[in-house]
């Protein structure tokens, strides 16, 4: 007796259809085409339109967060910030900083009493050679980033991403760098002016980038310091003896 086919799409096994669904969960920016040609990668024969029927329906799939925003594109990311510095005189200074996130960076750092649009513009330029500017630069909701500023980083070809309303932790990158200049440079030095200041900022800067550890970066600073084995050890002030570095002769 002949059995014939029922017809219709032929079945695919529970295995394959969990496996659709998996990598349509994990990765919510991918279509049924870029699932597709994941599964045959793997070997595994399937039609698209199979893919887009056991696909996670996109409203109950998580939208991408903004943790994920930065990991997935940190060789691209900078971001900036300021911060006040009281002087001797009880005079407010603003210090500017930019980071890059791939390795921390401190990139630049530019120091004022008055942080206009302009003056932002113009740091912004001077940090970055037309070749070498980031893909997206990340800042706070600060009215200082006014019109001129945002203009700027537009004809630089950056990406402007400002920070929520009220979410400091969107910029933490740059909010702990901040926190380390406090608590270990500004916060134990009597600031006289400005260009007191910047000679203040350019010794930390030169600390922080070729001598200081990170954790995240697996105890090595930004600009990778070698390992020395051999020789004695000999300390080398820095920043009048608040910090030392520690290399081998």
């Amino acid at each position: 007796m002949e059995v014939r086919s029922p017809g219709g799409r032929p079945q695919i096994g529970k295995d394959v259809r969990d496996l659709i669904r998996r990598m349509s969960f994990e990765n919510p920016l991918w279509g049924a085409a870029k699932i597709h040609g994941e599964l045959l990668k793997l070997g595994i024969e399937v039609a698209q339109s199979t893919v887009s029927i056991y696909m996670v329906p996109r409203p109950d799939r998580p939208l991408q967060t903004w943790k994920t925003f930065v990991r997935n594109h940190m060789e691209g990311i900078a971001s900036i910030d300021l911060f006040v510095v009281p002087t001797i005189a009880f005079e407010q200074l603003f210090a500017f900083l930019i980071l890059g996130h791939r390795r921390r960076h401190l990139l630049w750092f530019g120091v004022t009493r008055n942080p206009t649009a302009e003056w932002l513009a113009c740091q912004i330029t001077e940090a970055f050679p037309w070749d070498r500017a980031p893909k997206y630069l990340i800042r706070d909701n600060d009215r200082a980033f006014g019109v001129a500023f945002k203009a700027r980083v537009r004809a630089m070809g950056i990406r402007d991403r400002p920070t929520s309303f009220r979410s400091p932790w969107q910029n933490g990158y740059v909010e702990r760098l901040i926190g380390s200049v406090r608590r270990e440079c500004t916060n134990h030095l009597i600031v006289f002016n400005a260009e007191h200041l910047r000679r203040i900022l350019s010794k930390y800067a030169r600390y922080y980038n070729e001598v200081r550890t990170h954790v995240s970066l697996g105890k090595d600073a930004p600009y990778t310091r070698p390992i020395e084995r051999y020789g004695n050890i000999v300390a080398h002030p820095i920043l009048g003896g608040l910090h030392h570095r520690y290399t081998r002769t």
